[in-house]
């Protein structure tokens, strides 16, 4: 480990925004902070970028191999799985055997695991969750541009005068990216339209908000196209020049403000403002995300975007171009290794033969992949179907992020033979053979890709717990072990081509090969980092691909041309508007769109853990038209179930008028962890794109009904774990323990079988101390748990309709604290010595809640953000919280 001075510079392991970081070991463990020198982020960071280091915990964390859930050794665990890898090969062919990686792996992981499979197994069975992410951004850019570039970078989206957010929840998923626009958009004026079905937060800066249909973006921007072609703003001289297929594509477009307005929802005037806008501007970035690629039509919305910016010659130059945000830390990376199913590495095809004999012969493999292999949707259908049969998954969790994931679980349970390599426990590993403890964020040494195709170093600042190890040794190690298990080869090649002394040794080999026989055919090469020693790799700065051997490094790209097709033009495609597969009917009349939350990264292992990011949404919620939830008679915190074809989750509910009526949106974060209902990709169907074979994460038909519930409680207690499926419960961790908020359907047993069901709740050690309180004419009970004359557990049960029970954070601020015997009837009470409660969390990176907030602004007259700020600090980070902030002033101005 390097330690530069005032701490150690690594990459935050979150977005794809890639934020530079600095960790400082202190007394009280490790302080992780922006660097301020990191040409992302200039010192910013998130909320959950500034709660990284309450998240190095290695309680729970996976330490030690298991085989069958037992304990093994590193040689025991890896023999097996080289042997049952080999004899799956030998009995049903390299395509019985797959790998699922993931964003979270660093590029030197990625690359080990890409050549082990399409080099030396011989399948193009290797695909990434990735494949959920920007699977459509990768291939529109390959039909548009030759090859998957994202031509600009951040600095454009402070170079533009109008900047358009196209399914891009900026301010929660991107939001050091949305501090950059916001703080551009006050010194220049920048102009901001947000496309999206959902009022977000990112609304806040918008000059226009279109809250379009679902899935109606490619009909937007065709007649955005055809607005251009008629106003005479096509720069013919460029297109002729430098791209190829306009006629084609003018010609799909032909539709008028009218038709749009039909298929979008929109009213024409507000199409119209936006099309005069791009025509006007011609400083004009466009930045897509999700709402984008998680579509059935994605690869097709991608190519609609890009024609537009093809058509008016804005690309490549400062302030303009379409511009594809990442939602992993190193998608980008995955990327260039090939870490796809239908790539090769360093951006070459199958389709080409001459890219497969180059890449093998680079490699020296002997069982080159000629073929692409399946990706993610259909690869798990494979293995539910017997065709893949063993199958390593890693640092993801697809038993919850894939559709139907229900689907997706019995798959695994049903597979012969599935490998998992992770940090922590999760819905996934319960169905592993084998369970490889994976090195993590903080552990880690390598490299990773941010969105604008900037590469930065992610350095160790701490040891990992136990014997994990790197992703990318667990690989290697395999390979060598199935060199000596495979007859058709020579173990000394296999042996030659995984033994690496570090990740360095790695990212060597990487880059050669982006530069090999390259010539600028292909626009990922960065040649020139392929002589790194271990010291100027460990001090590698950021830097902005490509970086060849020879001739101009870095920048924007396609100003002047220069794409990566056999002509070297770029490629309008006629696309045509396509609905989403998904329509409502009378049996399913909404449709659902699931996403992402402010404070929750995938599938919470790591933000789970952190009480102040588990505190602003708090649980799974659906957020529904306050039109809809008056027609169903539901009122916000109502039990809910949703059902779709594939399956029924529990939600409480959440009527917001940010939602178009008949739409409904739930977060994708929760687990079997975190509640009982589980996933909310259960819901989602498995329609994909037929180019992309990115899912259609946006738009799954579903009903939605209320549900009475019998009685509610809330349970805090010191010991975690979840709780029986048969009631309602989401779990919240607090400073000192977990909160469960409890809710069922059903009515509460009586008698001793209560007396049970409480004692099963509390989860009491031996010796407790239990206190009670029970009012059976009121229908409610409550009980704490002492140990040691200390609050252990505290348990509240009300039948009661409309029953007070204490805030949560007043109950958990008592957690291991001594009660005294004149106080028990106050514990009882849920009361708190002078604790006044802080409420649901509005500010994560400052833990400022809203009951604090409200006080603050009645007792203290706070009538600004400004000032809210310098009181309580809220909004004076990463600001994400601005919107909810000034929601709150706007509403005590509106009681006053």
């Amino acid at each position: 480990m390097r330690e530069i001075p005032g701490g150690i510079r690594s990459t935050c392991p979150y977005c794809g925004v890639g934020c530079g970081i600095v960790a400082t070991e202190t007394a009280d463990g490790w302080q992780v902070k922006g660097d301020p020198d990191h040409p992302a982020n200039f010192g910013r960071l998130c909320s959950k970028g500034s709660a990284l280091a309450d998240t190095l915990i290695d309680s729970g964390r996976l330490t030690r191999p298991l085989v069958d859930g037992q304990p093994a050794s590193w040689d025991a665990a890896l023999d097996l799985v080289a042997d049952r890898f080999a004899r799956t090969i030998a009995e049903h062919g390299p395509d019985a055997v797959a790998f699922y990686v993931s964003g979270q792996c660093l590029t030197e992981d990625y690359y080990v695991a890409n050549k082990l499979m399409k080099g030396f197994i011989g399948s193009g069975n290797i695909d990434t969750n990735s494949r959920l992410c920007m699977a459509s951004s990768v291939a529109g850019h390959n039909r548009a541009f030759g090859g998957d570039v994202v031509p600009g970078c951040y600095q454009d989206l402070e170079e533009a005068d109008l900047v358009v957010l196209v399914g891009s929840n900026l301010a929660w998923c991107h939001p050091v990216l949305f501090q950059r626009l916001t703080a551009a958009r006050g010194q220049r004026g920048t102009k901001v339209v947000v496309i999206d079905p959902r009022r977000t937060a990112s609304c806040e800066i918008a000059d226009l908000h279109l809250a379009l249909a679902p899935g109606s973006d490619v009909a937007l921007f065709q007649g955005l196209l055809a607005h251009l072609a008629m106003d005479g703003r096509v720069a013919t001289e460029w297109v002729q020049a430098h791209a190829s297929g306009i006629e084609a594509a003018l010609v799909a477009a032909a539709m008028d403000a009218g038709r749009v307005a039909d298929i979008t929802g929109l009213e024409p005037g507000e199409i119209q403002a936006f099309y005069r806008l791009f025509a006007e501007i011609e400083r004009t970035v466009t930045v897509y995300s999700q709402g984008v690629n998680q579509s059935s039509a994605g690869t097709d919305k991608v190519n609609a975007i890009v024609n537009c910016h093809l058509a008016t010659a804005r690309i490549g130059r400062p302030g303009m171009g379409p511009f594809s945000v990442t939602g992993q830390p190193n998608a980008m990376g995955g990327r260039e290794v090939g870490g796809l199913a239908n790539q090769l590495a360093a951006h070459m095809s199958f389709a080409d033969p001459a890219a497969i004999e180059r890449v093998g012969r680079f490699w020296g493999a002997p069982n080159i992949a000629t073929k692409p292999g399946m990706k993610a949707v259909e690869l798990f259908e494979a293995v539910a179907d017997g065709r893949v049969k063993a199958l390593w998954i890693m640092a993801t969790n697809p038993a919850v992020s894939l559709p139907r994931a229900d689907r997706v679980r019995d798959a695994l349970a049903r597979c012969p033979f599935v490998v998992v390599s992770d940090c922590w426990p999760t819905d996934t590993t319960r169905y592993a053979h084998v369970t490889l403890p994976a090195a993590g964020w903080g552990e880690k040494d390598g490299t990773v890709t941010n969105s604008e195709r900037r590469i930065s170093r992610q350095r160790p600042f701490r040891l990992a717990p136990g014997e994990a190890r790197p992703d990318w040794w667990m690989l290697a190690e395999v390979g060598k072990r199935l060199g000596r298990h495979l007859s058709h080869s020579s173990a000394e090649t296999w042996a030659h081509a995984f033994t690496y002394d570090g990740p360095a040794a790695i990212f060597r080999e990487h880059a050669a090969l982006s530069g090999f026989e390259n010539g600028g055919t292909r626009g990922f090469d960065i040649g020139g980092l392929a002589e790194l020693s271990d010291a100027t790799y460990d001090a590698l700065e950021p830097v902005h691909w490509p970086v060849p051997a020879s001739g101009p490094a870095g920048g924007r790209l396609f100003a002047d041309g220069g794409f990566f097709t056999p002509d070297r033009k770029a490629r309008f495609v006629a696309v045509r508007y396509r609905p989403p597969v998904a329509a409502a009917t009378e049996a399913f009349p909404f449709l659902l769109n699931t996403g992402r939350i402010r404070d929750q990264w995938h599938t919470m292992t790591r933000t789970g853990l952190v009480p102040r990011l588990m505190s602003h949404r708090d649980e799974p919620r659906l957020a529904l038209h306050p039109d809809d939830a008056r027609r169903l008679g539901v009122d916000a915190g109502d039990l809910v179930r949703v059902t779709t074809a594939e399956g029924t989750a529990m939600f409480k509910a959440e009527p917001s008028a940010e939602q178009r009526p008949g739409e409904l949106f739930a977060a994708m974060h929760w687990t079997d962890d975190f509640t009982a209902s589980g996933p909310a990709d259960r819901l989602v169907q498995g329609a994909t794109d037929p180019v992309s074979g990115q899912p259609e994460l946006k738009a799954t038909a579903a009903a939605v009904e209320k549900v009475r519930a019998r009685w509610r409680g809330l349970l805090v207690r010191r010991a975690g774990g979840a709780l029986p499926r048969d009631f309602y419960w989401a779990r919240v961790p607090v400073e000192r323990g977990q909160a469960y908020e409890l809710a069922g359907w059903d009515a509460l047993p009586d008698g001793a079988a209560l007396e049970a069901f409480a004692a099963a709740l509390l989860a009491a050690p031996v010796g407790a101390e239990r206190l009670e309180a029970v009012d059976a004419r009121r229908g409610t009970y409550r009980y704490a748990l002492l140990v040691e004359g200390r609050l252990e557990a505290w348990l509240i049960l009300s039948e009661a309709e409309g029953a007070v029970v204490p805030a949560r954070s007043l109950v958990a601020a008592q957690l291991g604290e001594r009660v005294p015997d004149g106080s028990r009837v106050g514990v009882l009470a849920g009361a708190a010595r002078n604790a006044p409660s802080v409420g649901r969390i509005v500010c994560s990176c400052f833990a400022v809640g809203i009951d604090t907030l409200r006080r603050a602004i009645a007792a203290d007259g706070l009538a600004s953000v400004a000032e809210i700020g310098a009181a309580l600090k809220a909004g004076t980070n990463c600001g994400s919280c601005i919107p909810e902030l000034k929601g709150l002033l706007e509403a005590t101005e509106a009681v006053a």
